[in-house]
C-alpha cells in the first residue's frame, strides 16, 4: 500500500491507495456499474413484459405470425408481415432521401459555410428536431400530400410508370408520403451529429491535403469524410432509430392499409401506426395480444437493425484505424 502526503507537511496522509484503490473510487465504480447494468435490466424487463402480455397470440400463431399477411380482427386472424414491411420500407426510403441531404448540409456547415452564416443555419437545422411529430403530420396533410398528388406522382407515373415502384394511381397518401415525412424528420439528427463529427477532424488532416495541392473538394473527400466515417454511420443509426419508432406523423400520411405493395404510391402500414390506431379498439384478449406482439416484433426489429448498424460502425472504425496506423 502506497501512502501519499502533502509535500512539506507532517499532517495526516491525504490518500491511502491499496491494490483495489481507495474506498471512494470503489464506491463510485460500483455505482456507475450498477447504473450501466440497470439499462440492460430495463431492456430485459421490457422484453419479458411484452412476451408475457402477448403470450396468448404467441401460443395461437407461433412463428407464423411473422410471415402472416392477413389482419382480420373479426375472424381473429393476425399476421405481422405487412406491418414489418411498411416499417422497414418507409425507414429505408427515409434514409435514401434524407441521408444525402443531411450529409450535404453537414459538409456545408462544417467545411464551406462562412462563420456569420454557420451558426444561424445550424440553429435552424437543429430546431427542426424540436418540432412535434403531429405538427409534421398536419403539415404533410395540407402541404406535402396535395403536392405529391397534383405534381410529383403524376410526373413520376407518366415518365417512370413502367417501373413497378412508380406504378398506380396518384393517391397522395401512401408509402412515398410517409417516407418523405420521415426523411424530413431525420435530417436534423443526422446532419447535426455529422457536422459535429466532421468539425472534430484535426486540422492537420486538412492542412496535409492542402499542402499536397488538393482542392477544397478533394480535402473533404479524401481527408474529412474518411476520417469521420464511423461517426457519420453512427449519425445514420440515430436517424434510423428515429424513423423506425416514429408514430404520429407517419400514421397520418402513410395510408394505414395492411398490404404489401412494391409501388411507392400505394398505402401501407407500420408497426407503430397499427398499435396507435387499434390499441383502444381491441375487443378481445387475442386481439390485444396480437397488438402487443406487434410491439414485440418492433422491439426485436429495432434491436436487430441497430445491432447490425453498430457492427458496421465497428468494422468501419477498425478499418479506418488500421489504415491510419
Amino acid at each position: 500500500m502506497a501512502v501519499f502526503e502533502r509535500p512539506g507537511s507532517t499532517a495526516t496522509p491525504l490518500v491511502l491507495v491499496g491494490r483495489g484503490g481507495n474506498l471512494g473510487d470503489r464506491i463510485f465504480k460500483g455505482v456507475v456499474t450498477a447504473l450501466a447494468c440497470g439499462i440492460l435490466l430495463l431492456v430485459g424487463l421490457i422484453a419479458l413484459k411484452l412476451i408475457d402480455s402477448s403470450s396468448l397470440a404467441l401460443q395461437r400463431f407461433g412463428l407464423s405470425f411473422l410471415w402472416g399477411t392477413t389482419w382480420d380482427p373479426v375472424f381473429e386472424e393476425f399476421g405481422a408481415l405487412p406491418f414489418v414491411y411498411g416499417t422497414v420500407a418507409s425507414s429505408c426510403l427515409a434514409l435514401l432521401i434524407g441521408g444525402p441531404i443531411s450529409l450535404g448540409a453537414a459538409i456545408y456547415l462544417s467545411e464551406l459555410a462562412p462563420s456569420w452564416l454557420r451558426e444561424p443555419v445550424s440553429f435552424l437545422v437543429e430546431l427542426l428536431a424540436a418540432i412535434p411529430s403531429v405538427v409534421y403530420g398536419v403539415w404533410g396533410i395540407f402541404v406535402l400530400v396535395p403536392w405529391l398528388r397534383a405534381s410529383v406522382q403524376p410526373l413520376l407515373g407518366g415518365t417512370l410508370g413502367f417501373i413497378p415502384l412508380f406504378d398506380g394511381p396518384p393517391y397522395g397518401f401512401g408509402m412515398l408520403a410517409g417516407g418523405m415525412i420521415l426523411a424530413i424528420m431525420i435530417i436534423p439528427t443526422i446532419s447535426a451529429v455529422s457536422r459535429d463529427v466532421m468539425r472534430a477532424v484535426p486540422n492537420t488532416q486538412r492542412e496535409a491535403m492542402l499542402a499536397l495541392g488538393a482542392t477544397k473538394w478533394e480535402v473533404i473527400r479524401g481527408a474529412v469524410v474518411p476520417y469521420a466515417r464511423s461517426g457519420i454511420l453512427g449519425a445514420v443509426i440515430l436517424g434510423l432509430g428515429r424513423a423506425l419508432g416514429e408514430t404520429m406523423a407517419v400514421t397520418m400520411l402513410i395510408g394505414n392499409r395492411p398490404e404489401i405493395s412494391i409501388s411507392l404510391f400505394e398505402p401501407s402500414y407500420t408497426m407503430a401506426a397499427v398499435i396507435a390506431n387499434e390499441f383502444t379498439e381491441a375487443t378481445s384478449d387475442l386481439y390485444l395480444g396480437a397488438l402487443i406482439e406487434i410491439g414485440l416484433v418492433l422491439f426485436g426489429v429495432t434491436l436487430l437493425l441497430n445491432a447490425v448498424a453498430r457492427l458496421l460502425v465497428w468494422r468501419v472504425a477498425r478499418g479506418t484505424t488500421g489504415g491510419r496506423t
